[in-house]
């Protein structure tokens, strides 16, 4: 775990953490039927002398918990992936405790089958848990398997999952028996500090298959320290043979950040003519507001005043404002600070990632003066976004101009069988050139600082396919140092919720070619509809402009959902993979007016399980964690990544190429403006 990612743990981690060692919350190794709160991260290591675990658990919604857990195991060497799966039955009441069902292993190799009920009860200062397993968690066997008295199929226990990677169904809650774990949990009252006892009747026998040890004892101890808030600390004596220790961090995902000012600096208004750049005229009200909305961390694109309705419309860009509604206030409060005093009424135009996305109209602040603010919520109105046919105003002395960025970058390869993870620390110069009619140049350059890649004796394919992704070693041993990208890219939106994009050069490490996407999103609609289509061809594996012989075209029909349930979106894409497989890709993520998205994709195509290699079909997790308040100021920076449990070559797309419009522009949809209404009232 990199240094820059436990600094940003500690300084988002804001919620206790209830993770056990094997990332759910629980007590030592097994599950509670507690739940954390609704939006948690929480990211766990566990280090034992039997395993090492690493764990990513997120609370899905208030009554379903995801977990992805990686193990290594010490005694032979051999590294599992597996999923974990708990659904609150019913939350605890005076007399009744809170229970939940189960899956552990839920798509893995079988390793750590096992599934249960468990109830958990507070009582004091104690929080009592008793559960009925299956599978590992039945050890031995307590009871006769009630479900056998259903149906004779859970007489069975079918612990063959082929390539692993695929829904073990048929095994869930089977075999001859079941058997019981369980445990307490003491919380001090004036300490952070609590202890815990557990009972888990676990016998290891897949260890014990492969050279490992059985456990001594059922029994296990552990004192937790909640050493921050969100970061604990434990230390285990588990089966009274071996010590562990057990990091874990939890944040919180769906809060709002606070609603912080810009900086704070003296008005263009009130600075004398001289102090001005020279290009601005100080009696002019666009040239003035552009200087102090610039500053404001905004941008001032576009203006009009309609004389006849004195009505003034903007075309707003957003640098630095996490939520899109503060950005809004903000300009509001300049446009009426510099606007002719004629004008009475904005109409606000967002612009989100080079497309007229929302219209937002309200009445001229200093007018609804004296007003409750439930009023000038009523006043302000969402309409679809527009383009100015001839505005009267534009900013262009941006154009030409060349941004450049630069930084210290990381490149991660994680879940390789043969090391957990492989790092690059890398130097990234980036540069963007707006040029005119909307068009911008943008390209990174990397130079290698340290890696570990070498060592990786992975080769390429473990497919049928044709290595289009599985290679991707060879890129990074051979171009350790060199060009990441080069292309050039217009977006636009044209007429009534059509957005467009389009764009060509070296894409991406491995790819150079050509494309586009179209995306129609109704105004108002939860529905949105796409297509988008790539020409390509291989990149050398040194990242030079040189080329490999493969080439091919790639293109997808896309339908999206922004459903009404916990801020889940929902897309699907249909078409041609690189591999030149055809099927469809699902993904579902939680998103969040904050900036936050986790999420998950699957996609099956007509390759065949066999065909694919390990794993069976490709899926994986999707991260994208906002930057907002790690430098204790507004920013709009992110981290995202797709992160899979194994590389293969089926099913593989170009990720910011292929039907990305619809997620880049979800912080100025909709419901994120309509929702926000309050945050928009200067």
């Amino acid at each position: 775990m990199s240094k820059a990612f436990l600094v940003f743990l500690f300084a988002f981690s804001v919620l206790p953490s209830l993770a056990s060692d094997f990332g759910v919350t629980g007590l030592i190794d097994t599950p509670t039927a507690r739940m954390s709160a609704d939006g948690t991260l929480t990211t766990t290591a566990a280090i034992q002398s039997r395993t090492n675990s690493y764990a990513i658990t997120y609370q899905v919604t208030p009554w379903l918990e995801g977990t992805f857990r990686y193990t290594g195991f010490n005694e032979f060497f051999y590294w599992d992936r597996n999923y974990e799966a708990k659904v609150r039955l019913w939350q605890e009441q005076d007399y009744l405790p809170q229970v939940a069902v189960g899956i552990r292993d839920l798509v893995g190799t079988g390793v750590w089958g096992s599934e249960y009920v468990v109830a958990s009860k507070v009582v004091g200062d104690f929080d009592f848990t008793l559960g009925l397993g299956w599978g590992r968690l039945a050890g031995n066997g307590d009871i006769n398997n009630p479900l056998i008295q259903l149906s004779d199929r859970f007489s069975t226990r079918d612990t063959d999952v082929g390539l692993g990677g695929e829904l073990s169904s048929g095994a869930f809650f089977s075999g001859k028996k079941a058997g019981f774990f369980g445990g307490a949990a003491y919380q001090f009252d004036s300490l952070p500090v609590s202890l815990m006892l557990e009972y888990n009747p676990d016998q290891y026998d897949w260890e014990f298959g492969n050279g490992g040890l059985r456990p001594k004892s059922p029994w296990s101890a552990a004192v937790k320290w909640q050493a921050l808030p969100g970061v604990s600390l434990s230390l285990s004596r588990q089966h009274e043979q071996e010590w562990g220790i057990e990091l874990s961090a939890a944040l919180d995902t769906k809060s709002l950040p606070p609603r912080r000012p810009a900086p704070t600096f003296t008005s263009s208004l009130d600075m004398a003519p001289q102090d001005l750049p020279p290009q601005l005229n100080a009696q002019d009200w666009y040239d003035t507001l552009l200087y102090d909305v610039e500053r404001s961390g905004l941008l001032l694109l576009e203006a009009s005043i309609e004389r006849s309705s004195s009505t003034a419309i903007l075309v707003m860009g957003n640098d630095q404002y996490p939520v899109w509604a503060d950005a809004i206030a903000k300009m509001a409060v300049l446009a009426d600070l510099h606007l002719p005093s004629a004008v009475n009424t904005f109409r606000i135009i967002a612009e989100e990632a080079g497309h007229r996305v929302q219209t937002l109209q309200m009445r001229r602040p200093s007018l609804a003066y004296g007003q409750s603010r439930q009023l000038v919520e009523r006043q302000i109105s969402v309409l679809p976004g527009r383009s100015l046919a001839s505005p009267q105003r534009k900013t262009s002395f941006f154009q030409k101009k060349v941004f450049f960025d630069v930084g210290v970058g990381t490149r991660l390869q994680l879940f390789d069988p043969d090391d957990p993870a492989r790092y690059q620390l890398y130097t990234k110069i980036g540069a963007s050139l707006a040029l005119p009619k909307a068009w911008t140049l943008t390209g990174a350059y990397g130079v290698d600082i340290t890696n570990n890649f070498d060592e990786s004796s992975r080769i390429s394919g473990g497919s049928a396919l044709t290595p289009v992704r599985s290679d991707v070693v060879k890129y990074l041993t051979e171009g350790d140092t060199g060009l990441d990208s080069l292309y050039f890219e217009k977006r636009g939106s044209a007429y009534k919720g059509i957005h467009y994009r389009v764009f060509g050069g070296v894409l991406e490490e491995m790819y150079s070619g050509f494309g586009g996407e179209v995306l129609y999103q109704p105004f108002q609609s939860r529905l949105a509809y796409g297509l988008s289509a790539n020409w390509v061809r291989q990149r050398d594996y040194d990242k030079s402009f040189k080329h490999l012989d493969y080439q091919t075209a790639t293109a997808f029909a896309s339908v999206y959902w922004a459903s009404p349930f916990y801020n889940f979106d929902v897309a699907v894409h249909a078409g041609k993979y690189l591999a030149k497989d055809v099927g469809a890709t699902l993904e579902v993520r939680r998103t969040f007016n904050n900036g936050w998205m986790v999420g998950l994709w699957a996609t099956m195509t007509d390759v065949s399980a066999e065909d694919f290699g390990e794993g069976s079909f490709d899926k994986g997790m999707f991260f994208k964690i906002p930057f907002d308040g790690l430098f204790g100021g507004n920013a709009r920076g992110s981290y995202g990544a797709r992160v899979r449990p194994i590389q293969r070559d089926g099913g593989q797309r170009l990720e910011d190429f292929s039907g990305n419009i619809w997620w880049d522009i979800r912080g100025a949809r909709y419901d994120a403006f309509s929702d926000l209404k309050n945050r928009m009232v200067p």
